[in-house]
């Protein structure tokens, strides 16, 4: 794992974030209040400047708190608002999961008094408790508050819970959810709901079937939450929004953990192509891949190598698909498996990296090939391997040249574990066994997450449904060793690196304007791709 001292972002573990908190108060002089204000108000700004149309006219706004700095972030939100006039206390509202004793001089209990002198509404959730099965008048008329709001801001539980909720934040909780399950037969608009860092009930020991908001946006506050990436967890925080300037940059320096990665820092790992470069400077591919039923995937990775900059490529397929892949070839050089029992070692088409699998099936001659590619890996070859290839290497340990790119199931094949413990924990499991195998993996998904053998870990905000088709991992095999293969010509493979950049040209290509408002063919998302990477490493002057 790294420093965030990078292009890219720091994620943080909720324990750390606890820890940075605590030392930017003990030894970088920011008092808690401080924090508070500064947080609460970035946040404000920041979703004004996001959904200006909210305030359009004074929008009904209630906040539900708990008793931590959450509430009190998200109580600095409110104030702000009726400070700047685009909020009213008349239409807003405050439900707090308890009143402040009278000797609590916490920040939430602070923020409470200054609303309460502000005049906004404030009512206290009556718990039903267990066993209990009247809610009471109370709670109904706060239901019918939460019902009419246009926002509600998410302040019930931060980084300080462990394990599920329970009493209070568990029936506010299920309270704000209720609303977006009855939402179609409603009359009116949903609330938007805001969760303030996280949604309330996120935490690393969250895992499917606890509570949890199902926020619309999340205002994250840098260094940003692991726990709001996992695949799992991710889609209840709906749009991040990253809150940034709450604490000074060389703090982070003594903290480690996953990069947030995207595009805009991931290009920056792979060189410019040069404008005298050649067809082999570019990188020479060869790719093995399809099979009767899916002739589809190998088109489509060659199709990716090529959209991400390869040179040359060479597709070797089986007999009896080779008429119908070659008549759609184009630029490909494609050749029949019967002229080429091993990978090609020959002097005028010496690859520079290999891929083994879209489409390929598990035939029994697979394995020879495979043997051959593992030889050459061991050699310094860059190795690409996705889909059924997978499977095929359970057992086998690399050199540090291979990327392997499994989805959710291809991964719990390989590791032996549930999907929904990949799902929720990927962070250890992909670590562990990157080491193990000594092997790069991509684990594909709607977050993508990178781990490297030297503990280096990336992670890639997806949530781009576009890519949620057949072919898209075909495009990053594609777009992977085209970037290998360029980076082994300079001298400079890095297995990490070329998968940061390859899934981030995946990512990039699923939420650029061209692809984000239509269903698409991958091939078409080839086109796209070629753009983006065109754009990034093309046109650097002769001798830059």
């Amino acid at each position: 794992m790294v420093s965030a001292i990078s292009d890219s972002k720091l994620l943080l573990t909720n324990e750390l974030s606890r820890s940075l908190d605590v030392e930017a108060q003990t030894e970088w002089g920011f008092n808690v209040y401080s924090l508070i204000e500064a947080a609460g108000r970035g946040c404000a700004q920041t979703f004004v400047n996001a959904f200006p149309n909210y305030f359009a006219s004074r929008p009904r706004i209630t906040v539900v708190a708990g008793t931590g700095n959450n509430a009190a972030d998200a109580m600095v939100m409110l104030r702000y608002w009726l400070l700047s006039g685009l909020a009213e206390p008349s239409s807003s509202a405050l439900v707090v999961s308890r009143l402040p004793k009278a000797d609590e001089t916490e920040p939430w209990a602070q923020l409470f008094h200054s609303l309460e002198k502000m005049e906004v509404p404030i009512l206290p959730w009556e718990t039903t408790g267990e066993g209990n099965t009247s809610e009471g008048v109370n709670n109904r008329t706060k239901d019918t508050i939460l019902s009419q709001s246009d926002i509600i801001i998410d302040g019930i539980a931060g980084t300080g819970i462990k394990g599920p909720l329970r009493g209070a934040s568990l029936e506010l909780v299920n309270a704000i959810n209720s609303l977006k399950s009855s939402w179609p037969c409603s009359q009116s608009p949903a609330p938007l709901v805001v969760s303030v860092d996280l949604p309330s009930g996120n935490s690393e020991s969250w895992e499917q079937g606890m509570p949890i908001i199902e926020a619309d946006v999340t205002l994250a506050i840098e260094p940003q939450k692991y726990c709001v990436y996992t695949p799992a967890s991710r889609p209840y925080a709906g749009i991040i929004l990253p809150i940034e300037g709450i604490f000074p940059r060389g703090i982070f320096a003594n903290y480690k953990g996953p990069e947030l990665l995207d595009w805009d820092n991931a290009q920056k790992r792979v060189s410019k192509i040069r404008p005298d470069a050649y067809k082999n400077k570019r990188g020479t591919i060869e790719l093995r891949a399809g099979s009767p039923g899916a002739t589809g995937a190998a088109l489509i990775a060659a199709r990716g190598a090529q959209a991400a900059g390869a040179g040359l490529i060479r597709l070797v397929v089986d007999d009896d698909i080779y008429p119908i892949i070659a008549s759609q070839s184009a630029g490909i050089m494609v050749a029949p498996a019967s002229t080429e029992n091993a990978v090609s070692l020959k002097p005028d088409f010496p690859p520079d990296a290999l891929v083994l699998g879209p489409g390929w099936g598990k035939k029994i001659d697979r394995t020879q090939i495979l043997q051959d590619a593992l030889d050459m890996e061991k050699k310094g070859l860059p190795l690409v391997l996705d889909a059924d290839a997978i499977e095929l290497v359970r057992h086998i340990t690399f050199n540090g040249n291979a990327i392997l790119t499994p989805h959710p199931e291809e991964l719990s094949r390989y590791t032996g574990i549930e999907k929904k413990e990949l799902l929720s924990r990927p962070v250890p499991i992909l670590l562990d066994f990157a080491r193990q195998r000594n092997a790069v993996i991509i684990f594909k998904g709607h977050v993508i997450t990178i781990a490297a053998p030297d503990g280096r870990l990336g992670v890639i905000d997806g949530m781009a449904p576009v890519l949620a088709s057949g072919g898209s991992g075909d495009l990053l095999a594609g777009f992977c060793a085209a970037i290998a293969a360029r980076m082994k010509r300079e001298d400079k493979f890095d297995a990490y690196n070329c998968a940061v950049a390859a899934a981030a040209l995946l990512i990039a290509t699923g939420k650029s304007k061209a692809a984000s408002n239509r269903f698409t063919d991958p091939l078409e998302l080839a086109n796209t791709a070629a753009d983006l990477a065109g754009a990034a490493w093309l046109g650097q002057t002769i001798g830059g």
